[in-house]
């Protein structure tokens, strides 16, 4: 097992930053790649496929899975950017799996919305018998998926128990890249929330949360923290976002892709020994 095969590229459709969000977000261009180039030219072998507002993609999804042969393991999202789901597409996802064996699991971005309100339909993209539901569901002739969830370093007080119990696979995500320098003490604390789960940290290529390129130190930081916490075995990968800049020529995608080209071959010793 190599530091490459534990990586994952966090992909959205062709051109999701173009119009309003390029404008939000000050991207410096407009992205054309696609989520498979885009993990091609990084070097990554494994994506989630994550849905995004007004750019889907939409089912039917064998087309675009399709082109996802060359990847080792893919993961496709039941809840999209902001939490938007629905049962349609949920199923439609579900019978995508059963018919490409490279998918080994199901994501749910943006899921927890008010996790502490009295209000159930509040709390989360899907209440918790929904959750239960896609669960039975997981279990296929060939494999069970995993099901994923995402958690942002200010949601770590948030009593999010229930629903953690259901999932598989947890993400650690810091949305403004001034909190990276609490990363270390985060992840201690995130640790606890998701102690029995597999963890995987995510790293930001820019910096959503203010608007702006993600500084490159600190781009540096949190892959040289993720590469630490991988060789030691307390997360079971990492997660770059996302394929939709990556052909902006982002000083951080491009120190990203000589990175991963550097110790991407790096052995890793089995967990247990």
């Amino acid at each position: 097992m190599r530091v490459r095969d534990k990586l994952w590229l966090w992909g959205h459709p062709a051109g999701s930053h173009h119009g309003e969000d390029a404008r939000h977000y000050h991207l410096p261009g407009q992205s054309r790649i696609t989520p498979v180039e885009a993990a091609h030219y990084l070097g990554i072998p494994n994506l989630l496929m994550v849905t995004y507002p007004g750019f889907g993609p939409e089912p039917p999804y064998d087309q675009l899975a399709l082109s996802m042969r060359s990847l080792d393991r893919v993961v496709w999202s039941v809840v999209g950017a902001s939490g938007e789901t629905n049962a349609s597409s949920r199923g439609e996802v579900l019978s995508l799996a059963r018919r490409r064996p490279n998918i080994s699991g199901i994501l749910m971005d943006d899921f927890f919305h008010e996790p502490d309100s009295p209000d159930e339909s509040k709390r989360a993209a899907l209440s918790l018998p929904e959750l239960r539901r896609i669960r039975e569901q997981l279990a296929l002739e060939d494999r069970t998926l995993d099901l994923w969830v995402v958690i942002y370093d200010y949601q770590l007080g948030m009593r999010v128990d229930d629903y953690l119990r259901l999932c598989d696979v947890v993400s650690f995500w810091t949305w403004k890249s001034q909190n990276l320098s609490s990363l270390e003490d985060n992840f201690r604390r995130f640790e606890q929330v998701a102690a029995e789960k597999t963890r995987l940290l995510g790293c930001y290529l820019w910096d959503y949360g203010n608007e702006q390129p993600m500084p490159l130190d600190r781009m540096q930081r949190q892959c040289a923290f993720g590469l630490e916490l991988l060789e030691a075995g307390r997360i079971d990968g990492m997660i770059l976002l996302a394929s939709c800049i990556c052909d902006l020529e982002l000083e951080t995608v491009e120190w990203a892709r000589g990175w991963i080209a550097a110790v991407g071959e790096t052995p890793l010793r089995p967990r247990g020994r």
